[in-house]
């Protein structure tokens, strides 16, 4: 998984049938203090995520079919949480 924050969206008026009604939400992966970390990912959004939304992001194929208990979705990554707050040990 991976902690991103949601930039924008995708809308597509031609897509493959299992996408029909899902939200695809463009994820950028940030590191700990918040900095971009890598490129950005398209993820299906499962928790109604909003443009700034710090975000964990299933980026696993398998697992997100499982989520969506669909296993011909074409689904790589999925928004899974909407993150609150970050906690670190002092350790």
């Amino acid at each position: 998984m991976r902690i991103c924050r949601i930039e924008g969206s995708v809308h597509a008026t031609v897509q493959d049938e299992n996408l029909v009604g899902q939200s695809i939400l463009i994820a950028r992966p940030v590191d700990l203090e918040g900095h971009p970390d890598g490129p950005a990912l398209l993820a299906l959004d499962r928790v109604g995520a909003g443009s700034g939304d710090l975000v964990l992001v299933m980026k696993e194929g398998g697992g997100a079919r499982i989520v969506l208990e669909n296993p011909d979705s074409p689904v790589q990554c999925l928004v899974v949480a909407v993150i609150d707050d970050i906690s670190l040990s002092e350790d």
